[in-house]
């Protein structure tokens, strides 16, 4: 029974993990993961990230392309890949390590963005056959493009991050990493408690590198 239900709450855990990942890090008492709402905040230009403070160091400010205020209208499948090349155009410095190379979209802007695609067949030859099936698999300039339900829990709708994973960390602790616990025996009750740990955080080294497309 305790294996069963370790094995349901490691399931549930990773959820929640998922879901920090996206997180601005103020849940659960500010013990919330430092999700890409924190590392790459929909208003770049405040805040203090790594101990860094944004607004007196430009230097450490992602970019964020909103359709309403930068433009002109909001995201829509007849827009999204124009608003899509502003961006990558935002955060690619210099050689290959200086460009994105993941996007993870929230499954509104996900929409947009393979209704846009279906409308001009752009498919890699490597996935034609998969496209062809439905566009499971989708690449832009090269770049994977991939949606996740779990940003809507984490940092609300209507979100298309542009990631330069060369500067981005997953970082769970060697010894926390969904680890359970020693099984502990209660003084005053027949039964047995065992805790399944984690702890970590997700960290990022080069701020100017990582982008968000917003409503």
């Amino acid at each position: 029974l305790a294996s069963g239900r370790l094995d349901n709450a490691e399931k549930s855990l990773m959820n929640l993990v998922a879901i920090g990942l996206y997180s601005d890090g103020t849940a659960n008492g500010g013990k919330q993961i430092d999700g890409l709402a924190a590392a790459v905040p929909d208003d770049p230009t405040t805040g203090t990230y790594g101990g860094i403070n944004r607004a007196l160091w430009p230097f450490w400010q992602p970019k964020k392309y909103s359709g309403v205020t930068d433009g002109g209208a909001a995201v829509s499948a007849s827009n999204i890949i124009q608003y899509m090349n502003r961006l990558i155009r935002l955060i690619s410095i210099g050689n290959a390590e200086g460009k994105p190379d993941l996007i993870v979209a929230d499954n509104n802007f996900y929409s947009f963005f393979v209704e846009a695609m279906q409308s001009i067949q752009r498919v890699t030859k490597e996935n034609s056959a998969m496209a062809n099936a439905g566009f499971e698999n989708l690449e832009y300039q090269g770049i994977p493009v991939i949606p996740d339900g779990n940003i809507g829990g984490g940092a609300g709708t209507n979100h298309m991050w542009f990631l330069n994973t060369n500067y981005l960390f997953f970082r769970p602790h060697a010894q926390r990493n969904f680890v359970p616990s020693d099984k502990i025996t209660s003084i005053n009750q027949d039964a047995t408690v065992q805790y399944l740990l984690w702890a970590g955080n997700l960290t990022c080294s080069g701020q100017r590198y990582q982008g968000v497309l917003i409503a």
